[in-house]
């Protein structure tokens, strides 16, 4: 996530998202008829998502699954219900929290990006300053003490920002900011890296694979990245983080093509 009020395009998130591969799922679009204004992917086992995207009115929420104390399984909600609510709102929804599993959820609009943390029993508000700043799943980390976030902020930090464009591709519009995006060369095991790229199994690792002890496989599914602007938001959409070629913008407009559903290879 970078916050520039100043820039031409004062917000840029980059979202990753982590899941089993054999949970499916379809890709953005305006899958929610109680939401028509809002596109995100679609998770087809609790019907929400993980990223939710507002362009009329250039704000998009993000989830992250954190840490704490579950909720009680009878009455518990599922979670990604909540970027929903909340891009649509503009604000953290006036919801029973002690229904939902620790999250952080970040919400990003004209006016700046605020995050908060529920860990089960207690709510975090913070407003995220200028700067680029990683959110993982033990929440804002500051210091850096994550590896990922020590080994790729410095590398968004320097990239150039991307400046609003109206069209053009995934790479004319993001320029620099596509390599970290896209892992900035990580992937395959560590026996085949090469060139200094880090493996997928890397704790630096922005694209993650990993065969967990029962056979289960847990890995980057997709990658988002949004840019708000006053003249729009522009959403790129990666649903093969092993391919960089897959990168797509998004159609924003009313009536786009359908999502189709997905299931990532094991």
């Amino acid at each position: 996530m970078s916050v520039d009020p100043e820039a031409g395009t004062p917000v840029l998130l980059v979202g990753v998202r982590d899941e089993f591969v054999t949970r499916p799922w379809m890709s953005p679009d305006r899958h929610w008829p109680d939401h028509p204004g809002l596109i995100g992917g679609r998770d087809l086992e609790a019907g929400g998502t993980w990223l939710a995207a507002d362009p009329a009115e250039r704000r998009v929420a993000a989830l992250l699954n954190g840490e704490g104390t579950a909720a009680p399984a009878a009455g518990r909600r599922s979670r990604g219900e909540l970027p929903l609510l909340a891009a649509e709102a503009g604000e953290l929804p006036p919801v029973d929290l002690f229904r939902y599993d620790p999250f952080h959820l970040v919400l990003g609009g004209l006016d700046g990006v605020r995050l908060w943390s529920w860990d089960g029993g207690r709510l975090a508000e913070e407003k995220l300053p200028g700067g680029v700043h990683m959110i993982v799943n033990t929440g804002w980390d500051r210091s850096g003490r994550d590896p990922r976030t020590a080994w790729f902020r410095p590398r968004f930090t320097r990239a150039a920002r991307p400046e609003w464009t109206d069209g053009g591709s995934t790479e004319r519009f993001w320029g620099e900011w596509l390599d970290p995006a896209s892992g900035a060369g990580m992937g395959g095991s560590a026996e085949g890296t090469v060139g200094g790229a880090v493996a997928w199994d890397d704790p630096r690792a922005l694209i993650m694979r990993r065969r967990l002890p029962d056979g289960r496989i847990f890995a980057s599914l997709s990658v988002t990245l949004v840019a708000l602007a006053p003249e729009g938001l522009r959403y790129d959409f990666c649903p093969q983080p092993d391919d960089p070629s897959t990168w797509h913008e998004i159609d924003t407009s009313r009536g786009g093509p359908p999502g189709r559903s997905r299931r990532a290879r094991g």
